[in-house]
């Protein structure tokens, strides 16, 4: 067996000499009470994209979810494993968080396959069935006449966000708090270039820049 990655090792340490004792007595009350995140983040696995860092969070502010493109899938309780589903009720149901964020990205790998249907985006493979549940039956992804390839890559990658916004409301027990007015749903796309940040407006359904939006005070 190959030794443990010296990377995290190191890592660790230096998470012990810094970071945790200025944040040990908030590690304690986390254990003891255990944790009430007021937000869920659900992201891509790419590990350009990590919402603790972006949205400078400390431990327990974030109850995070990560997978392939940031997609939730469908409300479908068949007996099958749901992740990201199991993931979803916990947050609502046993944590009752107030917010969740759906948070896309630029170059994100999951839907650069999909668009292009290289490998390993074959028919039978995880990535494959995991990505399929991003267009529904019938509908059809194409790039628009006069779009260019980037153009077209950004407006689907935004279109992920829509998509898992649009299939969080069918989860009846998110659906209920969100036409109480007891939970709210939001969009948010990073560019890892930059590292800028642009939001749903969900009225507009445009994403705008965090610069646009004034600081509180």
């Amino acid at each position: 067996m190959s030794p443990f990655p010296q990377r995290l090792l190191e890592g660790y340490r230096t998470f012990t000499s810094q970071r945790l004792p200025t944040e040990q007595s908030r590690y304690r009350q986390l254990s003891e009470r255990g944790q009430s995140p007021e937000v869920m983040v659900i992201g891509c696995c790419d590990s350009r994209v990590s919402p603790e860092v972006i949205f400078d969070a400390g431990p327990g502010e974030l109850f995070v979810v990560r997978n392939v493109a940031n997609l939730v899938p469908v409300y479908q309780p068949d007996g099958g494993a749901h992740g990201v589903s199991a993931a979803l009720e916990y947050a609502v149901r046993a944590l009752h968080v107030k917010h969740i964020v759906v948070l896309g990205h630029a170059q994100c790998g999951g839907i650069r396959a999909f668009i292009d249907k290289i490998e390993p985006l074959s028919p039978g493979d995880f990535i494959g069935r995991w990505m399929s549940m991003f267009v529904k039956p019938g509908e059809k992804v194409e790039q628009r006449d006069h779009e260019t390839m980037q153009d077209f890559t950004v407006r689907i990658e935004k279109a992920a966000v829509f998509r898992s916004l649009e299939n969080l409301m069918t989860f009846p027990f998110v659906r209920t708090l969100v036409e109480r007015d007891e939970m709210n749903l939001h969009g948010a796309y990073f560019g890892v270039a930059e590292g800028s940040l642009f939001v749903l407006d969900q009225a507009a359904k445009e994403f705008r820049s965090v610069r646009e939006i004034p600081a509180s005070s």
